[in-house]
C-alpha cells in the first residue's frame, strides 16, 4: 500500500480514491491507534467532526462518524465550519480527536480527511504511519474488538460550535473595525457563513462574493486561488480593502482598495509589525518557507525583525514555531498561523486581525503591505531529470555559484526537488524581471545539462 497521508491529511478524488469504505476505515483505524497510545484512559473518548460544503462530505461525514461511533467514540457532529474551527473546537470543548472533511482549494470532485488530536493539534507522523498500518490490517480481514450495548458510541449534533468560534474570533481581535468596508469571496466553502458573520460582530460593513455554496460550486471561479472577482468587487463597492479564502478557510489572501493583491509575505509583514507594537510578536521573530519572497526577508531585516526560515510546507511551519515558542509564521499562499490564538492556519482570523491593523492605524492597506517591495520572481519547472542529485552536482553547483554571484544582495536562486513528480523547480529573483527571466533560463539548462 502507498502512502496515504500527505502533508496535509488524505486527499483524492472522492469515491474513486476516497471512498465511504477507505473513510469509515481510516476512523476505526484512528480510533484504535489513538486507544493504543493512551489518549482515551479513563474515560469515554469524543470525536468532533466536521465538513466543507462539497456534496461527497455529506456521504464522507456519514462514513467517519459511522466509523468512530462503532468504535466506541462518541460524536459531537459540528457541520459545515472551517478547518480550523474544528481544530479550535476540539480543543475547547475537551475532545480527544477531530476529524475535518476537505480538500481546502482543490476542485470541487475532490475530498480529504484530516485528524486533529486532543488539543487541535495535527496528528504527529508516527500516529498517522500507525493509523495506516492498522488501516491495512483491518482491511484485509484481520479482526478487531467491537463494542456491543452501551459500548458503542453516540451520535449528536453540536450546533453550538458556530457560536463558539465565531465568538472566539471576535474576542481575540486588538480593536474593532468599526467604519470599514470590506468585501469577503468565501469561495461557496466552509466559512461562507462563519467568516462575514465574524467581520459583522467586529463591526464592519460586509459587502459577499463567493458565500451560496450548493455542493457543486465550491473554488469554482472565485476564493483565494482566482482573485479577479474580489478586485472588481472592492473597486465596484469603494470598499477598504477585500479578502479571500480558500475552500476550508486555513487560508487568506488580501486585495487593497485599488485592486491590487495583497500575498500571504506582504500579509506576514503588517501583522509581524502590529504584533511587534503590542509585544506580541515573541523574540521579535516571524517563520516562513524558503519561497517566501527575498523581498520581505529585505524588510524584515530592515525593521529589525528576524526572520527563520524552513522547508515548503505549512506543516514545517508550524513545527518550527511550536519547537521554539514563536507567535507567528505562513506562506506565500496565505497559510498564516497565529500560535497564541489558533493552532493552524486561520484564514478568517488573518483577514480579521489585517482589517484590525487597518482600522487600528487608520492607513490603507495599499500603504501598510508597502512596508515590503516584491522582487520579480520566476519559476521554470525542468521535468525528466534524476532530482535526487540536486544537491551532489559539481556542474550544478557551480552553475547556482555564478548565478548567486551575479545577483548579489539584491537576488535570490533556489533550486528545489519536487516531492511528488520527476522534476526539479528553479526560482530566481531579481531586482529586475528581465535579469530574473535570464538566469532562470539559463539555470533551467544547467539543470537539464547536469541531471538529464
Amino acid at each position: 500500500m502507498g502512502r496515504l497521508f500527505g502533508t496535509d491529511g488524505v486527499r483524492g478524488v472522492a469515491n474513486a480514491d476516497l471512498t465511504a469504505e477507505m473513510a469509515l476505515g481510516l476512523s476505526v483505524a484512528a480510533a484504535h491507534v489513538l486507544a493504543e497510545a493512551g489518549t482515551f484512559a479513563g474515560h469515554r473518548p469524543t470525536a468532533v467532526v466536521g465538513r466543507d460544503p462539497r456534496a461527497s462530505g455529506e456521504f464522507l461525514e456519514a462514513a467517519v462518524v459511522a466509523g468512530l461511533a462503532s468504535a466506541g467514540v462518541d460524536v459531537l457532529r459540528v457541520g459545515v465550519l472551517p478547518t480550523p474551527a474544528v481544530a479550535h473546537l476540539t480543543g475547547v470543548l475537551g475532545a480527544d480527536l477531530g476529524v475535518m472533511l476537505s480538500a481546502s482549494h482543490n476542485a470541487m470532485p475532490d475530498n480529504g480527511i484530516k485528524f486533529f488530536a486532543r488539543g487541535g493539534h495535527k496528528l504527529a507522523d508516527e500516529l498517522e504511519y500507525r493509523i495506516e498500518a492498522v488501516y491495512e490490517e483491518h482491511r484485509t480481514g484481520a479482526p478487531w474488538d467491537r463494542p456491543t450495548g452501551g459500548g458503542v458510541g453516540r451520535v449528536r449534533d453540536h450546533g453550538e460550535g458556530f457560536d463558539t468560534y465565531v465568538a472566539h474570533l471576535v474576542g481575540v481581535l486588538p480593536n474593532r473595525l468599526d467604519g470599514l468596508k470590506i468585501v469577503l469571496d468565501e469561495a461557496h466553502g466552509a466559512a461562507s457563513q462563519v467568516s462575514p458573520e465574524a467581520f459583522r460582530r467586529a463591526g464592519a460593513e460586509v459587502v459577499t462574493i463567493g458565500a451560496e455554496p450548493d455542493g457543486l460550486n465550491i473554488n469554482d471561479g472565485c476564493g483565494s486561488t482566482h482573485l479577479a472577482q474580489l478586485k472588481a468587487a472592492v473597486v465596484e463597492h469603494g470598499a477598504a480593502l477585500g479578502i479571500a479564502h480558500d475552500g476550508d478557510a486555513d487560508r487568506c489572501l488580501a486585495v487593497d482598495h485599488t485592486g491590487d493583491e495583497v500575498d500571504g509575505d506582504q500579509i506576514l509583514a503588517v501583522l509581524a509589525l502590529a504584533m511587534r507594537e503590542r509585544d506580541a510578536l515573541r523574540s521579535d521573530t516571524v517563520v516562513a518557507t524558503v519561497m517566501s519572497n527575498l523581498g520581505f526577508k529585505l524588510a524584515m531585516e530592515r525593521e529589525g525583525i528576524r526572520l527563520v526560515q524552513t522547508a515548503v510546507g505549512d506543516r514545517y511551519v508550524l513545527e518550527e514555531m511550536k519547537e521554539n515558542g514563536f507567535a507567528l509564521g505562513g506562506e506565500q499562499s496565505g497559510h498564516v498561523i497565529v500560535l497564541d490564538h489558533a493552532t493552524t492556519g486561520d484564514g478568517t482570523l488573518t483577514g480579521l486581525l489585517l482589517a484590525a491593523r487597518v482600522a487600528q492605524t487608520g492607513r490603507p492597506l495599499r500603504e501598510l503591505a508597502s512596508v515590503m517591495q516584491r522582487l520579480p520572481q520566476v519559476l521554470i519547472n525542468v521535468p525528466d531529470v534524476d532530482k535526487s542529485r540536486v544537491k551532489t552536482s559539481a556542474e550544478l553547483a557551480t552553475a547556482v555559484g555564478e548565478a548567486e554571484s551575479e545577483l548579489g544582495e539584491t537576488g535570490r536562486v533556489l533550486l528545489r526537488p519536487s516531492g511528488t513528480e520527476p522534476l526539479v523547480r528553479v526560482m530566481v529573483e531579481a531586482a529586475d524581471i528581465d535579469q530574473a527571466r535570464s538566469v532562470a533560463g539559463r539555470l533551467a539548462d544547467a539543470v537539464k545539462s547536469a541531471l538529464g
